[in-house]
């Protein structure tokens, strides 16, 4: 008999909480100031504005489990994976400068119970023990017919219900026994399907994406057609990837020291390592990345620690935060950051080389038209539509803040270089598995002689001239000399080789 939630069963999901944890009277309370807190602190931040706010969406507990076999079913261990209770990672993510972080359990058989009746209790207890970082509920989800997705929940009331809703009914090591049924693209379908037109639907990030390839484009798990797919039918849910994957303390030994036969992002493969420490979907100029921009598609990269066993303990991890960050642009309230990621406005840094990152993209010229064009504008994840049918010039300003301050490492690392990238938006492609956009090009390197310094923040301006086909604008940086991201030979030092990324803001004329 399968075991399905439902509106009237919110009551039953409450006892089994407190019987399953040693939930009080007194703990429901605290966690009712809790909210009124939260209120409180949305009321404020809304009168402040947007900022960005520093996160990380893969996260792992002591509840992404190992598992008893000799039983049946197969008895969950807890710690059996990684091995950190929720609270101390929101301690360290808090250390570490982060403003909200996303628990990321992945599933197994009947996981979906161990979700809702051990994990979620441990979330509300960390949301209660460090009230000033905001703490999402969501998955690593066991993505049918492809690898893992970070799976981002809306706080609500129900926020258990959803998560549990879609794990029982989708992730497909859930079932016991196994299902084969479950891993299949079909089902994916079904669940993007089910997910979108939920009242508050959640976001899905497709992680470590080229971890499983086996070479230059030769795709393992994860495939552009999949990600085409899913974006077509849940595009306000199937939103993007993780262009930055964790583990980047792969090649760090307890001491500090390097492994001369470690690697960066647990992406083993020789043939097919990060470059730069990212993804090569995301890390190659006119790549899969920009073959899905060249679409018009809002997908979206991000950068996590993925963290199971720190450094520090023999793992290959870092904290939350300690050395990827994803910045959201968003006042301080869940709804705000997650709308931020859903919609794009969003960069990510490595080793803290950068903490803000502002792009403007705007219509120039002194044609009488422009008087109107002057305050049409875009940001990062926004769309700038150009007025009349002529080509016209944009001016993309540039202010990033690279803060004169210690990293997690103790080095101050300063940015060398920015890169503006553009690429023509052509339509939907006729070959799904298609992996490449020609018309993406590096059309300026910024060095420290083309901006200005007025304290932490760098300002660069920079017109290009006569725009006359829709596009995209994008930015990366970088604290290295390399022209383009150079493969992450075994046993380098993460710390060396600093990256950031913003996402692309699109520009659309009338023609």
């Amino acid at each position: 008999m399968k075991f399905c939630l439902k509106k009237k069963s919110i009551p039953l999901i409450a006892t089994t909480l407190l019987a399953t944890t040693a939930f009080t009277t007194q703990t429901f309370q605290n966690l009712g100031q809790n909210q009124k807190a939260e209120a409180s602190t949305l009321s404020a931040d809304k009168k402040n504005g947007p900022k960005w706010l520093a996160g990380d969406h893969h996260v792992h507990s002591e509840w992404s489990v190992g598992w008893d076999n000799t039983k049946n079913p197969p008895e969950a261990i807890k710690g059996g994976d990684a091995i950190y209770p929720i609270v101390k990672n929101a301690e360290n993510a808090k250390k570490y400068g982060l403003d909200w972080m996303v628990s990321t359990d992945h599933g197994g058989p009947n996981h979906s119970k161990v979700n809702l009746e051990q994990a979620y209790p441990e979330l509300l207890k960390s949301r209660q023990g460090v009230p000033d970082l905001l703490q999402f509920y969501g998955m690593e989800f066991d993505t049918p017919a492809a690898d893992h997705s970070s799976l981002i929940i809306p706080k609500s009331d129900n926020e258990s219900e959803t998560l549990y809703n879609i794990e029982s009914k989708f992730n497909k090591r859930d079932p016991h026994p196994n299902d084969g049924s479950r891993d299949t693209e079909s089902n994916m379908i079904a669940a993007l399907n089910y997910m979108k037109d939920l009242a508050e639907p959640p976001v899905l990030f497709a992680n470590h994406p080229s971890r499983s390839a086996t070479g230059d484009a030769k795709w393992g798990q994860d495939t552009p057609q999949e990600f085409r797919n899913w974006n077509d039918t849940a595009p306000n849910v199937s939103v993007g990837m993780e262009g930055a994957p964790g583990h980047q303390a792969g090649a760090i030994n307890r001491d500090g020291s390097i492994k001369p036969n470690g690697t960066r992002g647990a992406y083993g493969n020789a043939a097919a390592p990060t470059m730069g420490g990212f993804d090569q979907m995301t890390a190659k100029v006119g790549g899969l990345w920009d073959s899905m921009l060249g679409e018009g598609r809002h997908w979206w990269i991000t950068s996590t620690s993925d963290s199971h066993v720190n450094w520090r303990e023999g793992g290959s991890d870092f904290w939350p935060g300690e050395y990827s960050k994803t910045y959201v642009k968003a006042e301080k309230n869940y709804k705000d950051i997650m709308e931020g990621l859903r919609n794009g406005n969003v960069f990510v840094t490595t080793g803290d080389l950068i903490s803000e990152l502002d792009v403007k993209v705007q219509a120039a010229g002194k044609t009488p038209w422009n008087a109107v064009a002057k305050g049409n504008t875009a940001s990062i994840g926004e769309t700038l539509t150009l007025p009349g049918k002529k080509s016209r010039d944009v001016t993309v300003s540039i202010r990033l803040k690279d803060p004169n301050a210690k990293n997690a490492n103790g080095d101050n690392p300063k940015v060398k270089r920015v890169d503006l990238i553009v690429g023509e938006v052509t339509g939907k492609v006729e070959e799904r598995s298609s992996a490449s956009n020609p018309t993406t090009k590096v059309v300026k390197r910024f060095t420290e002689k083309d901006w200005k310094v007025e304290g932490d923040y760098i300002t660069i301006s920079y017109t290009l001239k006569d725009v006359d086909k829709d596009s995209y604008i994008r930015l990366r940086g970088t604290n290295t000399d390399q022209l383009e991201p150079a493969l992450d030979p075994r046993g380098e030092n993460p710390w060396s080789d600093l990256w950031f990324y913003s996402n692309p803001i699109f520009v659309k004329t009338n023609k």
